[in-house]
């Protein structure tokens, strides 16, 4: 994909960056409510806004958290000449149905514990499922937004979004309750990257607009033999890919 140096610096950074991120896991502590007490009013918010978002096609982020992830996909994947916003390409929905599914319940995860500090090639060792950490780093990150800011993230202009993306993940925003870089660099920026490419039967990449700006034929299966005959060369179906729904 090409970049184009007029670009905000945000925009270059995620687009040089693209095609994933490493580092340790991402360890947070997990709240628990005593058995058979009466919910408390943060529980009945928590409640009001799983319906709020229910309404609104969501599947797991709530109002707040929704508006954080759109403002972030956007400042990332601003509209230009390759492609549409964030939003208009349905990153979030990606990401949202990603935390609501499988994944994000952390069903081929060992949940069993212990949970003991670890080194990066261990994995996770966090109580936490995907799901929760992530929800536990929006929530983190809209809360540090309002302490130094003084407003929500979708009031910020795109240079003060743009300034606080690169100071996040840099870990200029870190502190000895939320490590925010590595939430981002493990947690938002792989599902982001995974969002842009994924098939759209996933909900982002969009009308395929991600594969047909790299080149991307589409399914992998139909192209065994492309691939040796095409080897260093453009792939004249790389204009027309084909996604998983061609076929259903």
């Amino acid at each position: 994909m090409p970049i184009d140096d007029r670009e905000p610096p945000a925009r270059r950074l995620f687009l040089r960056r693209l095609g994933g991120a490493s580092g340790a896991a991402l360890a947070a502590p997990m709240l628990l409510g005593g058995a058979g007490t009466p919910p408390a009013p943060a529980q009945d918010a928590a409640a009001r806004d799983a319906e709020k978002s229910r309404e609104s096609g969501y599947l797991s982020l709530g109002p707040r958290e929704a508006a954080c992830v759109e403002a972030l996909v956007n400042m990332m994947c601003p509209a230009d000449s390759l492609t549409p916003n964030g939003v208009d390409c349905g990153l979030h929905i990606y990401i949202d149905r990603q935390l609501a599914g499988a994944w994000g319940r952390g069903d081929r995860l060992y949940r069993q514990g212990p949970w003991r500090p670890g080194k990066p090639q261990h994995g996770s060792q966090s109580p936490l499922t995907p799901e929760e950490q992530f929800k536990a780093g929006v929530a983190a990150l809209n809360r540090e937004i309002r302490r130094r800011m003084g407003k929500a993230i979708e009031q910020l202009t795109p240079t003060e979004l743009d300034g606080l993306l690169q100071d996040v993940a840099a870990g200029r925003w870190d502190d000895e309750r939320f490590a925010l870089g590595e939430w981002f660099d493990n947690c938002f920026y792989p599902l982001f990257v995974q969002a842009c490419f994924a098939d759209p039967l996933y909900g982002g990449n969009r009308d395929k607009v991600f594969w047909r700006a790299v080149g991307y034929p589409g399914l992998p299966a139909l192209h065994a033999r492309n691939v040796v005959e095409y080897r260093g060369r453009p792939y004249p179906g790389a204009a027309a890919p084909q996604s998983i729904e061609d076929f259903s």
